[in-house]
């Protein structure tokens, strides 16, 4: 079979939320295409476990605790990659959580950490990077948002409204930069079999559990998305093959958001 060359062999990727789920498929996609790989996350135990796993392929592996809401955290990594690799060619911002409520039942506290968390640690890589890619002659940074930041459903605050300012930010960053040749995509996430479903299951079937999560969310295609096919939709944006994409705001969701 002919396979897709996706010129990826020596660049330098960031990949935040790289220690489980769909992070840490990205970050294994991105070490197979031959890329230098830097993932980092909160728990340490697990990072180290990912990056180990990440190795066996031959990659070269940069893996360092961070917690994407404080700033001196982040400096430190992105310097340390820096420092090892000399730049920086892709940035996914993949570290977030659901935080899902009524509007009601959601505190001034979970507010302002869903924003620190998901806009303002995007926000913190993207002005450590831009800087970097721009003396690489381009790069290109993913944001992973969700389709709910289209089209949010009821009781699914905060996550739908940071999500949204995601989406905004993808396309405000894609405009300013493109003259740098910096392109910013967001994928937009449906219902994706990850850890943090995962470790909701309470046991008996989990295949069950998975088909029936995508019955009562209506996906066409009728089952939920594999982590290893959001790792292929990253690597090509990430791509030489993507280098005419920037600005767009990517469904993957197996048809949910055309269903409404």
């Amino acid at each position: 079979m002919d396979t897709l060359e996706l010129g990826l062999k020596g660049k330098v990727a960031i990949i935040t939320g790289g220690s489980e789920g769909l992070g840490k498929a990205t970050a294994e996609k991105f070490a197979k295409c031959g890329a230098k790989v830097a993932i980092c996350a909160r728990r340490a135990d697990v990072l180290d476990a990912a990056a180990k796993q990440i190795e066996k392929s031959g990659a070269e592996v940069l893996a360092m605790p961070t917690d994407v809401t404080k700033s001196d955290q982040v400096a430190k990594f992105v310097d340390a990659v820096i420092g090892r690799w000399g730049g920086v060619d892709v940035l996914l911002n993949n570290a977030g959580t659901s935080q899902a409520a009524s509007f009601l039942d959601v505190t001034d506290e979970t507010w302002t950490y869903d924003w620190d968390l998901k806009v303002m640690g995007a926000i913190r890589f993207c002005k450590l990077v831009v800087p970097a890619m721009k003396k690489r002659g381009g790069g290109a940074i993913i944001n992973v948002t969700t389709i709910g930041g289209k089209t949010p459903l009821a009781k699914a605050l905060p996550t739908s409204m940071t999500r949204a300012a995601g989406i905004n930010l993808t396309k405000s960053l894609s405009k300013e930069y493109a003259a740098d040749q910096i392109r910013v995509n967001t994928i937009c996430l449906g219902v994706v079999k990850s850890a943090q479903w995962t470790r909701r299951f309470k046991g008996g079937d989990l295949d069950a559990y998975y088909a029936d999560m995508a019955k009562q969310r209506g996906v066409p295609l009728g089952r939920l998305g594999e982590a290893e096919e959001f790792a292929d939709l990253a690597a090509f944006l990430a791509s030489d093959r993507a280098k005419w994409i920037t600005g767009t705001a990517i469904n993957f969701d197996g048809g949910a958001a055309a269903a409404v």
